[in-house]
Formats: C-alpha cells, structure tokens, sequence
C-alpha cells in the first residue's frame, strides 16, 4: 500500500452520527474502509496522485441509509413496467384505477394475468366521498371481462380482483375464509373482488408464481432504485416458506437464492440483512415448529444470530470482499412472525373498540383471546429457542402488550445476552410495551413514512387521539427503547426524506395536518433511526451505521445543508451520491 486515500470528500458538511453527533468537514476513503474523518488538514496527507478528491460544495455527508424493513423484490416487482401503478399520485379515483388497468389489459397477451400495486381507498375519491363506498369488481370488469385482474392495496393486507380471477381462481359464495381472513360479500352473499389478510393466500395460490428471471429483474430493479435514494442497506423482512402465497412468491424462499446468486457475482449493491418467513398468517405454534426446523440453521454460512465482528482495513478477508458468502453482505439474522393484522382493516387487536365496534385479534390459530395468546407466546419461544433474532408484525396496543411480554416470557425461560428481539410496526406501542423492550434491550422497528401516509384516515378507525398517537417516536426513545426506521416498500416508497421529515413535524401526506405533535423528534434522533439505530437492528453497529474510522466506507451524499433545512424542504433534497463499500454506485455530484 501506498498510504494515500482512494477518495477524499472536502469542504462539506460530514454528519458523523457518532455517540456526540458530532459534525466535520472532510473524510478520507481507503480499501472500502473509512480512514481519516476530521478537517482539511487531518486528509491532506491521504492525498495521493490517484486520489479522486470530491469537493462536496457544502452538500451533506451521512452514513449510507440502511431501510431497515423494506421488502426488496416486491418493491421491484410493484413498480412499472413490471407492475401497473395504481398508487396515489398516479391514480386519483376508482375511474383512474380502471383507465390504468384498460390501458395494461390492452398490452397483455389474450387472457393475460395483470397486476397491479399500491391503491389506497385513502387516496381514492369515491372512497373519500363516502367511506362506506370500497373498491370492487364490478369496477374492473367493465375494463376487463377476459383477463383476470389482481391489485394489491398500498399495505399489502389486501387485494382486490375482478370477476375473471374469481372464476379462475375458484372463489364463490360458498368459498370459506381461510382463518385470520376475511372475504367481503355483498347483501346477496356473492364475493365483492375484495380479499383480506390471510384470504389473499386463495388469490396468491392461482397466480403463476414468478420465474427465476423476473425475481432476478425485480431485485435489480430495486436495487438501481436504492442507489438512486442512499440506501447502502437494507432488511428483506420476511423470505421463506410463509411468503410463498405473497405477490407470486416475491417473499419466498427463492428470493432469498437470487440475492445469494447475486452476491456470488458481484452484484449485490446494497447490504442485505434477512429474516425468515416460516409461515404466514393465521399460523399454529405447531405449524411454525414443524417448518421452522425444516428452515436453514445457524450453520447456514449466511446465518448470523448476532456476530458483530467484522475485519480491518489491512484485512484481505474484510468487507471489502462481495463474493463467497461475506455475511456483510448477505445474512439471515432471524425470523419474521404475524401477530396481528393492521388498523384500516380493523385487524389489529386493540384495547378499545374501533369506532363502529370490534377490537380485533391476534392472527394465529386457537378459538378464542386466551388460546391465541398461548399460541403467539408458543411461537415467540420457539424462534427464540432456536437461536434467531425474532421480529414480530405488531400494531394494535393490546397485541403490543401481548408480544413484549412473551418477549420477556422467552428470555427469562431462556436467557440470552443479546437476542435484539424487536416489534415490527408498533404502530400503537404502549407504555407498557416500552417498558418491557426497554428492560430487556430489545427493539422497535417503526414506519415514518407509513405514518404519513395514513394519518388522515387511521381517523376514521380509532379516532383522533390514538391516531395522532400512532407511531409514538418521542416516547419510544424517552423509554430507551431502540427504535429503527424502515418504509415497508412497496407499501410506501422507500424515501428515508420524507421519513425525516414526518418524524420531525408529524404531518400527513393527504392534508398536512400535524398528527401527534408531542411524539415529534430531532433531525439527529431521526437520522439516528436510520444509520446506527439500524445498524443496531443487524448486530452491526461496530462495523456500519455512523462514518467513524475503521467502519465500512457506505455514504450517503445530499445537497445542501441537511441539519440546517426547513424540515420540509428535506423530501426535495437530491441525493447526489451514494458509496457502498468504498465503490460509487451513484453519482450525480461530479468531482
């Protein structure tokens, strides 16, 4: 070696997100390894004659994002071409999502399946005018009558179809709701198009599951999408057998191949943290037990269940390498559980009623409360015994509570020092809750930009006051609990700006109204959601999450004062540049 830097950035601002939060202006870049963060004068001496330096002209240096919960092939496989858009702001009605579906039937081969992703009965305006008023077949089959039509909502827990899936797939009136699902029906008992939770599996199950090829474009896809946003990171939340009846198969366990094949050649652009999906919803702790020991094991060499270790700069064998199996580039840390459903579906169990009655359930087997929260407890245990990080779909307040304490159950039966169980979603954590993953070190995995999106309309279902509560930030980290943030694409988009924005001001995307003021955070704290509290999340935060010498060279580039911003211009802030692993893999910055 010669001892100078391959990339040097100057004259910027380098947010560190260490311990102090501190803030310099220069960092130096050497064998993918951060090697000098300081001032002008501390990289000066790295400074070489094949040193590219980057004058970053006051734009903003953040450690790489790490979107800690973010399914990456759905993601890539709900977005055109390879999908129809029929999110907000592509489509503002039901007539709009119709113009859009006539507009694919029309490229598709003659009794072609077309699919879509991401309506949102919130962004409709028929829904909006009245709330009674929901999505049907009737809609589609108007502009469809031949080819079977099947679109997934923004939240991924429901779908709707037209009447030539329901022929095909063989869903009548006398069809039976799979358990922890829901078919709606019209006055005369026949089937609307509309699927929820765990019914969705019938409408999965006569889908062509995806080929080899087209899992592999949908990564790549998403993949190119992350470089674009920053993201050096991300969580696959959920790839197993349980996925395999989800979008074609987008969350099976042949996901999981494709990254591997990937990352044996190179070209994985992004690090990927994995958790095993045993089974999906409405799931038995029998069930679970018989295929989670069918699953991969610890002897995996991609399997980590809590290692942090990671080489040096001046070791060959380091991060720096993509191929073979480097688990810093592909590891499975743990399992995904179902608990409960979500809020506009009024599936997540909750403490009070929903405004117009119910309260929910847990979304596994047993016939009553009692039964199912045996069956959660049993499940929890049986990841935890078996030596994952167990992460667990929560929402509702009563689930919460149900699941931090069979955390707590878990590991007082059997103690591990470092387990970082955590909820997945939380949208209603309680103080309870907070209590508990506080006392035993475990984590919540939160969704700004979920909130954002359905601020507004979560209103209709619990309230004013609970839905302003929902996703309570502020008290998370008051509690000391360890709080990570991730978009859930393709429910939202995987833009960690508007993430920070929203955990900043808590305003919703529909009206702008601020949602929950008293669980607003700090930029810094956001940002720290996002980097080191993620990393935290992969037992990584000794080698990626904060740009401190010795770590992993994975950056994130923005333009323009990002700490000094009005937290709404934040969302329009280019990235202009993203490094993982030392090697540019978007640059719009020049230099």
């Amino acid at each position: 070696m010669d001892g100078f830097a391959d990339v040097v950035f100057v004259g910027g601002r380098v947010v560190t997100v260490d311990a102090e939060f501190s803030v310099a202006t220069a960092l130096a870049v050497t064998g993918g390894f951060i090697t000098a963060v300081g001032g002008q004068e501390d990289v000066a001496p790295l400074v070489g004659p094949d040193t590219r330096v980057v004058d970053l002209a006051g734009a903003t240096l953040l450690p790489g994002i790490n979107d800690s919960h973010l399914h990456g092939c759905a993601f890539g496989m709900a977005s055109p071409p390879l999908s129809v858009d029929v999110a907000h702001p592509a489509v503002s009605s039901i007539v709009e999502v119709a113009a859009a579906v006539e507009e694919a039937v029309g490229r598709a081969p003659a009794g072609g399946w077309v699919t879509g992703h991401g309506w949102d009965p919130g962004f409709l305006a028929e829904c909006v005018a009245d709330p009674a008023r929901l999505p049907s077949r009737a809609d589609l089959d108007a502009v469809s009558p031949d080819h079977p039509v099947v679109l997934y909502s923004f939240s991924g827990h429901a779908t709707w179809v037209n009447s030539r899936a329901l022929e095909l797939i063989g869903i009548s009136r006398d069809t039976v709701a799979p358990p922890g699902g829901a078919i709606v029906t019209d006055e005369a008992g026949e089937p609307t198009g509309l699927l929820y939770e765990g019914a969705q599996a019938l409408v999965q199950n006569g889908l062509p599951a995806l080929s080899r090829q087209e899992r592999t474009d949908a990564v790549k896809a998403a993949l190119a999408a992350f470089g674009e946003l920053g993201i050096t990171s991300f969580t696959e939340p959920g790839l197993g057998p349980g996925g395999d009846a989800i979008m074609r198969g987008a969350l099976g366990a042949e996901t999981l191949d494709v990254y591997r094949e990937l990352q044996a050649r190179g070209e994985l652009t992004a690090r990927l943290g994995v958790l095993l999906l045993p089974t999906g919803m409405a799931s038995t702790a029998e069930e679970f037990a018989r295929t989670l020991t069918a699953l991969s094991h610890p002897a995996d060499p991609t399997v980590q269940t809590g290692s942090t270790d990671v080489a040096g700069p001046a070791d060959p064998g380091g991060a720096g390498q993509t191929g073979g199996t480097d688990p810093r580039w592909l590891a499975v840390h743990g399992i995904k559980i179902f608990a409960d459903g979500i809020v506009p579906n009024k599936t997540s169990w909750v403490h009070e009623p929903y405004v117009g009655g119910g309260c929910g359930s847990l979304c596994v087997g047993g016939e009553s409360d009692a039964e199912r929260v045996a069956e959660i407890g049993a499940i929890i245990r049986h990841a935890h015994d078996a030596g994952y990080q167990v992460g667990v779909h929560v929402t509702g307040d009563r689930a919460c509570d149900t699941v931090a304490d069979a955390f707590a159950a878990a590991l007082e039966e059997h103690p591990r020092p470092d387990a970082r169980h955590y909820v997945i979603h939380g949208d209603l954590l309680t103080a309870h809750s907070m209590k508990v993953l506080a006392a035993y070190g475990l984590g919540a995995n939160m969704n700004p930009t979920i909130k954002w999106t359905v601020a507004d309309m979560e209103e209709e279902f619990v309230g004013v006051e609970r839905a302003a509560y929902a996703w309570p930030y502020r008290d998370a980290l008051d509690a000391g609990v360890r709080v990570a943030s991730g978009s859930d694409a393709p429910v939202t988009f995987p833009d960690w700006r508007q993430g920070v924005a929203t955990m900043v001001l808590r305003e919703s995307k529909a009206a702008g109204r601020v949602s929950g003021p008293s669980q607003r955070i700090t930029v810094a704290e956001a940002l720290r959601t996002y980097t080191i509290g993620a990393a935290w999340q992969d037992f990584a935060e000794d080698w990626k999450g904060s740009l401190e010498v010795g770590k992993v060279a994975d950056l994130c580039v923005v333009q323009g004062d990002l700490l000094g911003a009005d937290p709404h211009d934040i969302p329009r802030m280019p990235v202009v540049m993203t490094v993982v692993d030392g090697q540019v893999v978007h640059d719009t910055l020049g230099g």
